[in-house]
C-alpha cells in the first residue's frame, strides 16, 4: 500500500533488528488487565483525545500524492471515498456511496451517493467532486504515485501516459449523487481499489492547486478534518457534518512528531501517548503493550533497469548468483524468503534466487560479453540509514568485489531525501519494505509495469505488462497462476532480490484504545477509534476510599 514508516512504516526502513527476539517473546497481541474498560460516553467533561506519535517527517495530505503507511493512517481519517476499509478485516465497505450497481458484463458500475454526504465545511459533495478528483490524479504532468491503479478503468491509461483524451475516461457524473465507472474489462479487485486514497473526492477549492498539502486546515469530508498544523503536530478534529457522526467516539486526534525514543517510552508509561511507532523497549513499564502480528509486506532490493549492462537481465541474474543468500537471508532474519509476493491461500509457491550459482553466473556474463565481470561499471547502492540495509550491502559488495573486482559505492540517506533520491537512475540498486494496499498479488506487481509511477527499477517488459492486465479479467486459480508467472519474472530476472517479510511493530494500549485490531495492512481506521473509561471492578476499593 505503501511503503512503511519507522518500525512498521517507512519507505525503505526495515524493522530494527535490535533486541528483535526478545521482543517476539515478550508481546501479545491482547494484553490483559485487572481492570475492566468502558467506553466513555458522551456526557464525559474531559475530551476524548487520542495521543499517537510518529516519527518526524515532512506529511504529505494531497491524496494523489501519499503514499507513506503514516499518511495512509491520516487519510484514513481526513478523508473517505466511495468505499472504506472494515475495522478488522479491511474488507471494502459503504463510505459515500450507500449502494452501487454492477452491469451482467461486470464492466460499468453505478455508485449511488448519501444525500446527507457533503464535506466538513458545509458545501455539497456531488459525484462531479469524484470524477474531477479521479482525473486530477491521472493528469499526465501530475506523476501521481498511484495513477496506475486507474488503469482497470476505461481510457484511464491512456490519457495518464498523454495517449489518449480526458472524454475517453470511462467515468461520469450522471447526476449529483449517481457516479458511473466504465472498466476496461472485469476487475474483480475493483471494489477493494475503491478503498485506496487516491480514489477520495477532494473540495472544488483544492483540485486546482498544486501546493497545499502544508495548509494549517483543510475542507475534508472524513470523519475528521484537519484543525491546526506545525511542524511538531497536527490536530485533526471531529467532522461534525461527516455522515456517520455519531459513531466516531473520538473529539480530536493529536499527532505528534517526535524522534526521541526514551522520552516517548516516558510519556506512553504516563498514560500521555496512546500509540507510537518508535520507544525504547527497555524504559516501557509493560511490554506487553507492544502488538507484533504479520504484515502483508516485504522488504526487498530492486535493481534500476533503465541503461545498460543492468537492463540486460543475463547480468543482473549474473550478479545476483554470486550474492551469499544463505549469510544475508540468515535464521536471525525474521521471516525470511526469496518471493516477494506474501503467501496468500490458493496463490502458488513461488522462489527466487535461493542460493549463489558460481558456474551459471560466470556462463551468464560470458554470454552478455562482460567475461569474468570485465568492462561492467560501478555498483551503486542507494540505501536509506538503517544497519540492516547497510549489512545486506555489504556482503553483496564484498562478493562482487572478490568475483569480479568490481567498484562498489554505497550511498546512504535521511529518510525523506531518500524519497527523492530514488526517483532519479543514477544508481544501481534501491532498498524499500512494500506493505501492500490490499490483499491481493497486485498490489506486489502491478507497480512493476511500464509507465507506473511506482516503478524505480524502470522495468519494461512487454509480455510481463500483458501478464497483469490480462490478470484483471481472469478470477480464481487461473488468475493466481498467471499472476505467479508474472512474479517468476521479476525474481528470476534479478528485479527484484527479497530478503524477508516485514512483520508490523506497534506500541499501542489496547486497555485504552477500542477498535484498534492487528491486520495484515497495518492500517486502523480513524473512524472507529475510541477511548476507553477504565472504571474499578465491583467489589474492589479504590486507595484512599475514594
Amino acid at each position: 500500500m505503501s511503503y512503511s514508516i519507522a518500525a512498521t512504516s517507512a519507505p525503505g526502513r526495515r524493522t530494527p533488528r535490535h533486541g528483535l527476539l526478545f521482543l517476539l517473546a515478550a508481546v501479545v497481541l491482547l494484553p490483559a488487565t485487572g481492570l475492566y474498560a468502558q467506553t466513555q460516553d458522551s456526557e464525559s467533561e474531559e475530551p476524548r483525545e487520542l495521543i499517537v506519535v510518529y516519527s518526524p517527517k515532512e506529511v504529505e495530505l494531497d491524496p494523489r500524492h501519499i503514499y507513506t503507511t503514516m499518511e495512509s493512517e491520516l487519510a484514513t481519517g481526513l478523508y473517505e471515498g466511495l468505499l472504506a476499509y472494515h475495522p478488522f478485516s479491511l474488507d471494502p465497505v459503504p463510505g459515500v456511496a450507500y449502494e452501487w450497481e454492477i452491469s451482467e458484463d461486470k464492466t460499468r458500475y453505478r455508485f449511488l451517493l448519501r444525500e446527507e454526504a457533503i464535506f466538513s465545511n458545509g458545501d455539497p459533495l456531488t459525484a462531479e467532486d469524484f470524477r474531477a478528483s479521479w482525473l486530477r490524479v491521472l493528469d499526465p504532468e501530475a506523476e501521481a504515485e498511484y495513477s496506475f491503479l486507474f488503469d482497470v478503468i476505461r481510457g484511464a491509461r491512456r490519457y495518464r501516459l498523454g495517449l489518449g483524451p480526458e472524454e475517453e475516461v470511462g467515468i461520469r457524473a450522471v447526476s449529483d449523487k449517481v457516479l458511473e465507472v466504465r472498466l476496461e474489462g472485469p476487475a474483480g479487485h475493483f471494489l477493494k481499489l475503491l478503498c485506496h486514497m487516491s480514489f477520495a473526492p477532494l473540495h472544488p477549492s483544492y483540485r486546482e492547486r498544486d501546493n497545499w498539502s502544508g495548509d494549517a486546515t483543510l475542507v475534508s469530508n472524513g470523519p475528521y478534518y484537519l484543525h491546526e498544523r506545525s511542524p511538531f503536530e497536527l490536530v485533526l478534529r471531529k467532522n461534525r457534518l461527516y455522515w456517520d457522526a455519531r459513531r466516531v467516539g473520538l473529539d480530536a486526534i493529536r499527532v505528534r512528531f517526535m524522534d526521541d525514543p526514551a522520552a516517548i517510552s516516558e510519556g506512553f508509561n504516563r498514560g500521555a501517548i496512546h500509540w507510537a511507532n518508535n520507544w525504547n523497549t527497555g524504559l516501557l513499564d509493560d511490554r506487553t503493550k507492544i502488538v507484533f502480528n504479520p504484515l502483508f509486506a516485504t522488504s526487498y532490493l530492486y535493481m534500476v533497469c533503465v541503461d545498460e549492462p543492468w537492463s540486460d537481465p543475463r547480468v543482473r541474474r549474473a550478479l545476483a548468483l554470486l550474492v551469499p543468500w544463505e549469510e544475508i537471508r540468515t535464521e536471525d532474519t525474521l521471516l525470511p524468503t526469496s518471493r516477494l509476493v506474501p503467501p496468500i491461500p490458493q496463490y502458488p509457491d513461488v522462489a527466487g534466487i535461493e542460493k549463489a550459482d558460481r558456474e551459471e553466473a560466470f556462463s551468464l556474463l560470458r554470454e552478455a560479453g562482460y567475461a569474468q565481470g570485465i568492462g561492467l561499471p560501478e555498483v551503486v547502492f542507494k540505501l536509506p540509514g538503517d544497519p540492516e540495509s547497510a549489512r545486506v550491502a555489504e556482503l553483496m559488495g564484498e562478493a562482487w568485489k572478490s568475483e569480479l573486482g568490481l567498484t562498489v559505492t554505497v550511498r546512504t540517506y535521511p529518510y525523506d531525501v531518500y524519497l527523492r533520491e530514488i526517483k532519479k537512475t543514477d544508481y544501481t540498486i534501491g532498498s524499500v519494505t512494500w506493505i501492500g494496499d490490499y490483499a491481493d498479488p497486485l498490489t506486489f506487481l502491478q507497480m512493476w509495469t511500464e509507465g507506473s509511477n511506482l516503478n524505480d527499477a524502470r522495468y519494461a517488459n512487454a509480455e510481463f505488462d500483458a501478464l497483469i492486465q490480462g490478470s484483471f479479467a481472469q478470477d480464481g486459480p487461473e488468475r493466481y497462476e498467471q499472476l505467479a508467472q508474472a512474479e517468476r519474472m521479476l525474481l528470476s530476472t534479478a528485479v527484484v532480490l527479497p530478503i524477508s517479510h516485514a512483520p508490523a511493530f506497534n506500541l499501542v494500549d489496547l486497555d485504552r484504545i477500542e477498535g484498534w485490531y492487528p491486520n495484515p495492512l497495518n492500517i486502523h481506521p480513524f473512524k472507529y477509534l475510541r477511548l476507553k473509561e477504565l472504571r474499578v471492578p465491583p467489589g474492589v476499593a479504590r486507595l484512599g476510599g475514594r
